[in-house]
């Protein structure tokens, strides 16, 4: 894209916002976010996205990246599963049915999305022509995604980042895991033959330009390295990382009571995915080996 380009950016707070903002900036893009509250600067644009976005307000940028949500740890109370389901695909209509209805349309839009649209898979090969699963998260993937619709039918090129367990030690998953591998208390979680399909911040973070400057990337995009592992690998990597040991696995059983159907779908889950259009249109990763992106991560 152009380095005048004018981007417009929700979640630039969360995880993945708080990396690639930098970046765009840094290539001389113009941000601005959409925020819940307005803060001092002119770059933000107040929006509630539970509610209609008037289309006023969105005319004229190049690209839109909406990255908000909910995050999905936690225990999966009633009010928890609709926080979950609504800030992701109540904030996607109404900020893909604005896009559609403003006289200057952006060029691409790309939407958050999640490995979790497979579901538990076992051993099968996924790619983004694969169909999605069953269970709580699939079918919640399923509606973030259809609901980019009235963006597609304005002839917007639309990509659903489905992204996978993020390596970062900011946050996500892995911040997660480290006090109990630091004490070296971690270990595999159930059988640890799930498999986990991960991606370093800096090519979760390079993958998103990489849409941004390809015009022929869209539809649904798998944001994971190419070499997943499975959990007992993972655990075992990351403790050796840490000059730990890996011995205090935890049952699944004792999982399921604690945390109910979040353990079984993001925790047991297993997810064999494959990045298939990012490296069909040339995507390079620059971290591909468990052990070298954590080694990077936790440097």
């Amino acid at each position: 894209m152009p380095t005048s380009s004018r981007i417009l950016i929700s979640g630039a707070s969360g995880l993945i916002g708080t990396a690639l903002v930098p970046t765009l900036v840094a290539c001389g893009f113009s941000i601005t976010r959409l925020v819940r509250r307005r803060g001092s600067g002119d770059s933000d644009i107040e929006w509630d996205p539970s509610k209609p976005l008037r289309h006023e307000l969105v005319p004229g940028f190049d690209a839109v990246i909406h990255l908000a949500g909910e995050p999905v740890m936690g225990l999966w109370t009633d009010s928890k599963r609709a926080h979950i389901s609504d800030s992701r695909v109540l904030s996607t209509a109404h900020l893909s049915e604005a896009l559609a209805n403003t006289p200057q349309p952006p060029r691409v839009f790309i939407c958050g999305s999640a490995t979790g649209y497979y579901g538990d898979r076992g051993e099968e090969v996924l790619r983004e022509d694969s169909p999605s699963g069953q269970g709580f998260l699939p079918e919640v993937c399923r509606q973030w995604e259809a609901a980019t619709k009235p963006a597609e039918d304005a002839g917007i090129r639309t990509a659903h980042i489905r992204t996978g367990i993020v390596l970062s030690a900011q946050g996500g998953a892995l911040r997660a895991m480290l006090p109990n591998f630091k004490l070296g208390l971690g270990g595999k979680i159930g059988s640890g033959r799930q498999w986990m399909s991960w991606i370093h911040i800096h090519d979760h973070i390079g993958a998103i330009h990489h849409i941004l400057d390809h015009e022929l990337v869209q539809g649904p995009v798998n944001l994971v390295t190419p070499l997943p592992v499975r959990n007992s690998e993972f655990t075992e990597t990351l403790a050796r990382v840490l000059s730990r040991p890996a011995v205090f696995g935890v049952p699944a059983f004792a999982l399921r009571i604690i945390l109910g159907e979040m353990a079984k779908e993001l925790l047991l889950a297993s997810q064999r995915v494959e990045p298939a259009k990012l490296l069909r249109s040339g995507y390079q990763f620059k971290y591909q080996d468990l052990i070298g992106a954590l080694q990077n991560t936790l440097r």
